[in-house]
Formats: structure tokens, C-alpha cells, sequence
């Protein structure tokens, strides 16, 4: 008994507080801490990516054959625009500095509902480079990025490239608007050139 009245007797003198109060005041401590430490990721966990379940809904537990890529080659971004999921029978694309991939092996991720939906069907590299959700940066514009957000988005680059296949490349959509505009200003030239010639 005499040891177990020394430490009562140490606590109260070198706290000032009653062995009751101390002993709840430390189991309060560890239950706060163990709380608060459950928060945070382990530095073993660090950088792994999140484990997210998908097949939270219905919708996910047909699973669908895994579609060779189509290689759309050269398109505009109005034409990416219904690769967007809003067609089941069409593949997901998403565009990154221009480039083109399909993005339908992630289905659950951007298809209809999916956390990156936004993204599908559009050219999203100031978004990527930005890690932003906005849709005013849902775009291609690089302009005012700096060097850390441009490496951002380069890592962005190389993550699709290695996990999704390149479909195709984006082509200015202005191009065929153009051309077209070209053919009629000649066609207008050659009318013009055509009545001022003498008969």
C-alpha cells in the first residue's frame, strides 16, 4: 500500500491536482488524441491513391465489355463535345494539351454522375493544371499559368498517357468555318474578276 500512496501523494504535489482529476484529465488526452490522429493519413498511406467505392449504386453492377478504342484522329472541340457520355453507345474522351483519350475504362469515375463527369467530352488542362472544379476552367487556355501549375498539369499529361489510350488530337475549331469563308471570298473574287472582264 505504501507505493500505491507514494505516487497518489507525487501526482497531487507535482500537479496539483487530485489523482481522480488527473487520471481523468489523461484518459480524456489519449481519447482526444486517438480521435484526432484517426483523422490523418499514415505516412505509409501518404501517397497512395484513395480507395473510393464506386459501386455505391446499381447503376454499377452491369459491367460492360471493355471496347477497343476508336481512333477518331483529327477533331474539333464541338465534335469532342458528344463524346461527353450523354451517349452510352459513344466511348468517353477527354482532351489534355490537345491530345485526345479515352477515358471509358474510368467510366464510374467520368461517365454520367461520376466525380470527374465535368471534365468528359471537353479539352480540361487549365482545370487539370488549376486542380480546379470550375466550369469557366474547363478549357485548353495555358495563358497565365505558372511554372508549378504547368507542372501540375504535365503530371496530369502523364498520368493519361499511361493509363488511358490516345484517340486523336484537337484541331482549331474555327478551321472548317474558315476554310469555308476562304472558298466563298474566292468564289466572290472569281465572280467579281469575271464581270469586270469585257465581252
Amino acid at each position: 500500500m505504501g507505493f500505491y500512496s507514494t505516487v497518489m501523494d507525487e501526482i497531487t504535489w507535482y500537479t496539483g491536482l487530485s489523482p481522480t482529476a488527473f487520471f481523468t484529465i489523461a484518459a480524456m488526452m489519449l481519447v482526444v488524441y486517438k480521435t484526432i490522429s484517426g483523422m490523418f493519413v499514415s505516412p505509409e498511406d501518404y501517397n497512395k491513391p484513395p480507395v473510393i467505392s464506386a459501386r455505391t449504386s446499381s447503376r454499377f453492377d452491369h459491367t460492360e465489355p471493355q471496347r477497343e478504342p476508336v481512333q477518331l484522329g483529327e477533331i474539333t472541340e464541338q465534335e469532342l463535345r458528344q463524346y461527353n457520355g450523354s451517349d452510352p453507345a459513344k466511348p468517353l474522351l477527354i482532351a489534355i494539351k490537345g491530345q485526345i483519350y479515352d477515358v471509358s475504362s474510368g467510366r464510374n469515375f467520368y461517365g454520367p454522375g461520376g466525380a470527374y463527369a465535368m471534365f468528359t467530352g471537353k479539352e480540361c488542362s487549365r482545370a487539370l493544371a488549376l486542380l480546379s472544379f470550375k466550369p469557366d476552367d474547363i478549357n485548353g487556355n495555358l495563358e497565365g499559368l505558372d511554372e508549378s501549375e504547368l507542372a501540375i498539369l504535365e503530371d496530369w499529361e502523364y498520368k493519361f498517357i499511361e493509363k488511358y489510350p490516345n484517340v486523336g488530337q484537337l484541331v482549331p475549331g474555327q478551321r472548317p468555318l474558315q476554310n469555308e469563308h476562304n472558298e466563298q471570298v474566292q468564289n466572290n473574287l472569281n465572280l467579281d474578276e469575271a464581270k469586270e472582264e469585257p465581252k
